[in-house]
């Protein structure tokens, strides 16, 4: 999601990454600058690294999981196997010639229960719509129905994320407001627009189809959940609903995702922390993470008491100033049993998560898992479990014990992981020097912004997406922009500032997994003013800014797509949002998408065989115009289904 508001119907606020860091860490502009003078890099000195270059030694350290089938190697040097797409700004997707696209499963398609059919124009109820796909698709993960290779049944589970909402698109005449009071039937459309569609789909001829079967599923702003790990029973999680502090309801501003060896889904929960009001005093754990302090994002506590967080007494059992605090987990969902519950794993720390990547799990070893945090300089986390992942077994529980860590870069291209563990010693003297006091590991973890203020990490140009190379065990993470960084914090080697066009950095795991070597991948921007992975600016077929999603597929190709707004979208020289693919071994990148005005492309993944590839496209004509997929009245963010003319494999 862009910077921008786009449906804010209370208020002026920009509720989405908003910079509340205080703390006064050193940024990571400042490591960067540094990092990129002793290279030389803008001035036609070492270059960025790539292939076996930087890591080439620690990679080859890092042992394959023996359960793991080694993806085909693309031999080093050969060619991205399709015609690069142009810049441009037409009214359709645009892919390459050799390659065919068609679209599937728009916002308010009919998935489930009474299957009530879209009507155009704004015109569905909220009952209508916790039956139909959700607003704004994001991050999505396909689970064949098959659980052994291969591929052929040409059927499985498509479970896609939906961030938030378009008031203008989703109602027929705009958001209402009576005397300073939602309607609440349109309350509950838009909460139940926001969340988790669960899909079945399968391959029918050239293109992909909904099934009406037993595992279609949508998950909600309201659907009723359970809290797990360190914070559950937390006195900051006690509300009105749960007085105990172990069950929730709903999930919501569902950005990035993840998905575990066991078959489950994991939704993350991003720019939260706008949906709620608190016109009383705001306890560090409402401060640190935005919460607003005179109207939510959509008005929300003018009819459901719980988005109204101020408190009404002493006891918080009786009201809801702890529900933000039920919020900015990560949840668990199996998509394979439409009747269980999710999960919020608070292990796994509390703040706008983009996504969640896993290392290749190595059985009988533990799981590690990286996260960002999307707000203007905050942090890269990691998870490393305290028990053994071991395959057949293995669950949720996993993620409910561990260690959470956040990241250190120094100038020098090292990196530390400092824990985040009120039982470490180094935690707890840098704790007590700043003055920070958690009562338990819950309180940590309920202010996991705070604990990483306190360990000294690195604040972010706005951490997205990340992705592990299959091949090396290196992990890459997208730093999309950060507008809040001054024009005079500019010099020769780092002539940017604001960080308008973004960047890719990677690092990779050290033989005692608590330090780290990293680099930039690439500088995205113009002509003039970027580098591509083999270290010349990037060319024509390759120019493109703001990177969002980041994705590796079994081949080793890095995809990258890019959430541009504003005049950088409108009129730049880099048309609308697109997705590229990079080879690392080769340092080649194309553009390989297009797609339609004021969308943004995001959440990408292809079937087990590679042979097809999904992709969102969120938010068409967010700017004004027709309304995407087929002219209709209103805009649906819709799946494009991208396959290969001669039926191959993508992006080979």
């Amino acid at each position: 999601m862009t910077e921008q508001d786009r449906s804010v119907a209370y208020g002026d606020r920009d509720f989405d990454h908003e910079d509340s860091n205080r703390s006064g860490n050193t940024h990571f502009a400042d490591v960067l600058r540094t990092r990129m003078a002793r290279r030389r890099l803008l001035q036609g000195g070492l270059g960025l690294a790539m292939g076996a270059g930087l890591f080439g030694a620690a990679a080859a350290a890092v042992p394959d999981p023996t359960h793991a089938r080694k993806p085909p190697r693309r031999p080093r040097g050969e060619p991205l196997g399709f015609s690069a797409v142009p810049v441009g700004r037409g009214a359709e997707v645009v892919v390459p010639p050799e390659y065919a696209v068609s679209v599937i499963l728009p916002w308010g398609e009919p998935i489930t229960g009474s299957y009530p059919r879209y009507l155009d124009g704004g015109l569905n109820s909220g009952a209508d719509q916790e039956q139909q796909v959700g607003m704004h698709h994001d991050g999505m993960h396909f689970f064949p129905l098959q659980k052994a290779p291969p591929f052929k049944q040409g059927m499985g589970l498509l479970v896609m994320n939906h961030e938030y909402i378009d008031q203008a698109a989703l109602h027929a005449d705009g958001p209402v407001d009576s005397g300073g009071r939602r309607d609440p039937g349109q309350v509950r459309k838009e909460i139940a627009a926001h969340g988790v569609s669960v899909v079945e789909i399968r391959r029918r001829r050239d293109t992909w189809e909904t099934v009406r079967g037993r595992y279609n599923r949508r998950i909600t702003g309201a659907t009723p959940m359970e809290i797990a790990g360190p914070a559950r029973g937390h006195r900051l999680l006690r509300t009105a609903y749960s007085p105990e502090g172990t069950r929730t309801r709903g999930t919501l501003n569902n950005c990035a995702h993840g998905h575990t060896p066991w078959r489950t889904y994991l939704t993350c929960e991003e720019n939260w922390a706008g949906y709620f009001v608190n016109r009383g005093e705001r306890p560090r754990e409402h401060a640190r993470y935005g919460v607003a302090t005179s109207a939510g994002r959509y008005g929300w506590e003018t009819v459901e008491p719980r988005f109204d967080a101020t408190a009404l007494g002493d006891d918080p059992a009786l009201d809801y100033r702890n529900e933000p605090n039920h919020f900015g987990w990560i949840v668990e969902i199996d998509p394979f049993d439409p009747d269980s519950t999710p999960v919020k794993r608070t292990a796994l720390g509390r703040f706008a998560h983009e996504g969640l990547v896993f290392a290749q799990p190595r059985p009988g070893q533990r799981l590690v898992a990286y996260m960002g945090d999307d707000a203007q300089n905050e942090y890269v986390y990691r998870f490393v479990s305290r028990d053994s992942y071991v395959p057949g077994s293995a669950s949720g529980a996993l993620l409910d014990h561990g260690t959470l860590y956040v990241a250190r870069f120094a100038d020098d291209g090292s990196g530390e992981w400092r824990p985040l563990d009120i039982g470490d010693p180094g935690f707890a003297a840098a704790a007590a020097a700043a003055g920070v006091r958690f009562e338990d590991q819950a309180d940590v973890l309920v202010n996991t912004r705070l604990a990483a203020d306190v360990a000294g990490a690195t604040p972010m140009d706005r951490a997205e997406w990340g992705a592990v190379d299959p091949r090396t065990g290196e992990v890459y993470f997208t730093l999309t922009n950060n507008s809040s960084r001054s024009a005079g914090d500019v010099d020769g080697p780092n002539p940017r500032g604001p960080n308008a066009y973004g960047h890719v950095i990677r690092f990779m795991e050290r033989g005692d997994w608590l330090r780290f070597d990293w680099d930039v991948f690439l500088l995205s921007g113009p002509e003039h003013d970027s580098l591509g992975p083999d270290g010349a600016p990037l060319g024509v077929d390759a120019i493109h800014a703001s990177p969002d999603g980041l994705w590796f597929d079994a081949h080793g190709l890095l995809w990258i797509q890019t959430d541009m707004s504003g005049s950088q979208l409108g009129s730049g020289p880099f048309g609308n949002n697109q997705m590229l693919v990079a080879d690392p071994a080769s340092g080649a990148i194309k553009r390989f998408l297009v797609g339609p005005p004021g969308c943004e492309v995001t959440g990408v993944v292809t079937t087990p065989d590679s042979r097809t590839m999904f992709v969102n496209i969120q938010h068409p004509a967010e700017s004004g115009g027709g309304g995407w997929p087929g002219g209709m009245l209103k805009p649906r963010s819709a799946t494009l289904v991208v396959t290969r003319r001669d039926g191959g494999v993508v992006g080979t």
